[in-house]
């Protein structure tokens, strides 16, 4: 079974790959130190792959679950809270563990609320949904989102492993799968051209879910965020190009409404944005531009915002990004494929320009 580690010293943690390793092994044993454990899932996710969990999880002589309710909508405090009701009406003490069973929404609250449980508790990342399984479950951010900004409240914290089940995908709804590869594209966008070239050839045999692709996949990505995370744990400069796409996405996210766009959905149209304005400042081919927004489509998704959303709905809500330092929004662009950078200082007017079009 293939095994990566994030380098963080003493908080550093294994992934752990493999299809159907949620059904064949005790994958648990090793990872959990305490007695008790809370299983938080979802609504959908429960009915699929809790007791499965739980049949793994006979070795710990307190075990409880909490089901919340599914969507990108509940990621929010009042939903947050519901863990703590359960943790404190059950009785978890310091020593227990929190597993998160599901996608990006439980792993992000689960996270948060091990952050701050009796300030701070064991978790172990589930991921079950692609997204997840290749972004949101590693590197540690945690949190909830605000009406007025996306993942606004939260916290670093690390879990004590990711264990990634492949084989759960064949549950996933196309349109989540579809959201999921937004996150699988970045990585080659941002970090590894020979990544995205390979993407390339290969899409249609990933789209059509060919578990061997999938799993090299969902390894390339882990590993590279690993990497990305063990030089910039806290996020203060390097670790910024895994949001490439997201300040754009974000803001599509917050005035759509939480839920209506998929986060994967608006990443991409957000990728598409920022390639084209990287190929506006002349960063990006015309051949490099053609082959980005061809490669998102190829996947499913989006490459233009929602029809209807104004410029000044993107500058609202990107005034309100967690990369505005100083009062200056800092943006990731493409240097060519493969290629990221961080920068504040991109030509105001080519951005300016990219969203007003959207009010002609």
């Amino acid at each position: 079974m293939p095994c990566l580690t994030v380098q963080l010293e003493d908080r550093s943690y294994p992934i752990e790959v493999g299809s159907a390793i949620l059904e064949t092994t005790n994958i648990f044993a090793e990872h959990i130190r305490a007695s008790s454990a809370l299983v938080v899932t979802n609504s959908t996710v429960a009915p699929l792959y809790l007791k499965r969990v739980n049949d793994r999880l006979q070795h710990i002589s307190k075990l409880d679950h909490l089901i919340l309710p599914d969507g990108e909508c509940y990621k929010n405090l009042e939903i947050l809270n519901l863990i703590f009701d359960k943790l404190l009406a059950d009785r978890h003490g310091r020593d227990t563990t929190l597993i998160a069973l599901g996608g990006g929404v439980i792993g992000d609250m689960v996270g948060f609320a091990a952050a701050s449980y009796q300030r701070g508790v064991d978790f172990i990342q589930v991921p079950t949904t692609l997204l997840s399984q290749v972004d949101s479950s590693v590197g540690g951010k945690t949190g909830v989102n605000h009406p007025m900004g996306k993942n606004m409240i939260g916290a670093f914290y690390q879990p004590k492993a990711v264990i990634i089940d492949t084989q759960v995908l064949s549950t996933l709804p196309d349109r989540e799968f579809a959201a999921g590869m937004a996150e699988v594209i970045k990585y080659g966008m941002i970090y590894d051209r020979v990544f995205f070239d390979w993407l390339e050839e290969h899409m249609a045999e990933i789209m059509a879910r060919n578990e061997h692709l999938l799993t090299k996949a969902i390894l390339r990505c882990c590993a590279i965020k690993a990497e990305v995370v063990a030089a910039d744990e806290l996020e203060n400069n390097s670790r910024a190009i895994l949001n490439f796409g997201h300040t754009y996405g974000h803001a599509i996210e917050v005035a759509q409404g939480y839920g209506n766009w998929l986060h994967g959905e608006a990443v991409g149209a957000g990728m598409a944005m920022a390639c084209q304005l990287s190929y506006d400042h002349g960063w990006l081919s015309q051949m490099e531009l053609t082959r980005a927004l061809r490669l998102i489509a190829s996947a499913n998704l989006p490459v233009a915002p929602p029809s209807g959303m104004r410029g000044e709905d993107f500058m609202r809500y990107m005034a309100l990004d967690k990369k505005v330092s100083a009062g200056k929004l800092n943006l990731i662009l493409l240097k060519g494929l493969g290629a990221a950078i961080v920068t504040a200082n991109f030509e105001q007017h080519l951005l300016l320009s990219q969203l007003n079009q959207l009010n002609t």
